[in-house]
C-alpha cells in the first residue's frame, strides 16, 4: 500500500500581490504569496486530510526556498521537489481589484526551473500513489514537461490508478491554438475524470452544449466529465447518469482566481471518498464558492472540519 494518496505536479511560483488598487506600475507595496493552479489543488486536498506528494522544481534562490517552505507548511510532501542550480524560480505580479473584478496578472516564468522538470523525476514511489491529478499547464511550459505529463498519466492509468484532468488552458504558453487543442485533448483521453470550464470545453471540442462537450470526452475514454458553469453551477455526465447541480450563492465575490481549483478539490476528494458523482459536483461547487469569497488563490480553501455535514463522507 502506498503512503501517497494523491500525486500532483507542476509549477508553483512566488506571487507579489498589490496592496492597493490601480495600475501595477503605480503600486508601491506588495504582499508575497505563492501561486499555481496545480499546487492550489494539492494544498486543498492536503487541507482535507489527504497525503499529497508534490512533484516540481524550483530555483536555488530565495523565492524557491519561500515556495517550498510555504508548501511544507500546508502539509505537502515536498521530498520530490528538486532544486535547480541553473534556472530561477518563476514569479508573478497580481493586481488588487474592486470586489468581483478579474485581477491583472503578469508572469515571469519563461525558462524557469519548473519548465525543466522531466521524466527523470519520476520514481517508483510516486507511481504507487492512489490518484494522479494533472492539468494542461505543465505540458504548456516546455517539451520536457509535456513529455512528463504524458508519461505520468499513461503510467498511472496503466497501473489502474485513478486520474483527473483539468484543462486549465493557458493559450499564451502554446505555439498555436491548434497545437494546444490537440495536445490537451490527447491528455484528457488519458484521464478518468475530465473537469473543463464551459468556455474551455467549447474551444477544445467545437461543441457549444455541455452535454455534447461531455459526450466528446466520454467517447475518448473518460469515465465521467464535470463542466464548470460559473454562477450557473456545473453539469456532469457519466456513462450512466447526467444532470445539472446548482451553484452555491454567495453574498459577495471578492476574487475569482482559484474557483476552478476549488471545484477540482471538491470533486477529487469526494470521489476518492466514494461519494457519488452528483455529490462530488455538489462539494466542488461549495468549495468553489468558498474560493471566490477570499482574496488570494488558495486562501479560501477549507479544512476538513469546515465541510458542511452534508458534504462529509459517511
Amino acid at each position: 500500500m502506498s503512503e501517497i494518496d494523491i500525486l500532483s505536479f507542476g509549477e508553483t511560483m512566488a506571487m507579489f500581490v498589490a496592496e492597493q488598487t490601480g495600475d501595477l506600475a503605480q503600486v508601491e507595496q506588495f504582499h508575497k504569496r505563492i501561486a499555481g493552479a496545480d499546487s492550489n489543488v494539492a494544498i486543498g486536498l492536503s487541507r482535507l486530510g489527504f497525503n499529497v506528494a508534490w512533484l516540481s522544481r524550483v530555483g536555488n534562490d530565495s523565492l524557491g526556498r519561500f515556495v517550498v517552505d510555504t508548501l511544507k507548511k500546508e502539509g505537502l510532501d515536498c521530498r520530490h521537489v528538486a532544486v535547480d542550480p541553473l534556472h530561477p524560480t518563476g514569479f508573478q505580479f497580481k493586481s488588487r481589484e474592486e470586489a468581483g473584478a478579474d485581477p491583472q496578472v503578469e508572469y515571469f516564468r519563461k525558462g524557469s526551473a519548473a519548465s525543466h522538470l522531466s521524466i527523470e523525476a519520476i520514481s517508483p514511489a510516486l507511481l504507487r500513489a492512489r490518484h494522479l491529478h494533472a492539468t494542461g499547464i505543465p505540458p504548456a511550459l516546455s517539451d520536457a514537461t509535456r513529455e512528463l505529463s504524458f508519461e505520468l498519466m499513461t503510467q498511472m492509468r496503466k497501473a489502474g490508478r485513478s486520474v483527473s484532468f483539468d484543462p486549465n488552458l493557458r493559450p499564451s504558453l502554446w505555439a498555436s491554438q491548434q497545437e494546444m487543442i490537440r495536445q490537451v485533448n490527447a491528455l484528457a483521453a488519458l484521464a478518468d475524470w475530465v473537469l473543463p470550464g464551459l468556455s474551455e470545453g467549447r474551444l477544445l471540442t467545437g461543441f457549444d452544449d455541455p452535454a455534447d462537450i461531455a459526450a466528446f470526452y466520454l467517447d475518448h475514454g473518460a469515465e465521467a466529465v464535470a463542466i464548470k458553469l460559473g454562477p450557473d453551477g456545473a453539469y456532469y455526465r457519466t456513462q450512466m447518469d447526467q444532470g445539472f447541480i446548482a451553484a452555491v450563492s454567495v453574498d459577495k465575490v471578492v476574487d475569482t482566481v482559484g474557483a476552478g481549483d476549488g471545484f477540482a478539490v471538491g470533486m477529487i476528494s469526494a470521489l476518492l471518498e466514494n461519494l457519488s458523482f452528483p455529490e462530488a459536483v455538489q462539494r466542488g461547487n461549495w468549495i468553489g464558492s468558498r474560493a471566490v469569497q477570499s482574496r488570494g488563490d488558495m486562501e479560501g480553501l477549507p479544512f476538513r472540519a469546515d465541510l458542511p455535514r452534508a458534504q462529509k463522507a459517511s
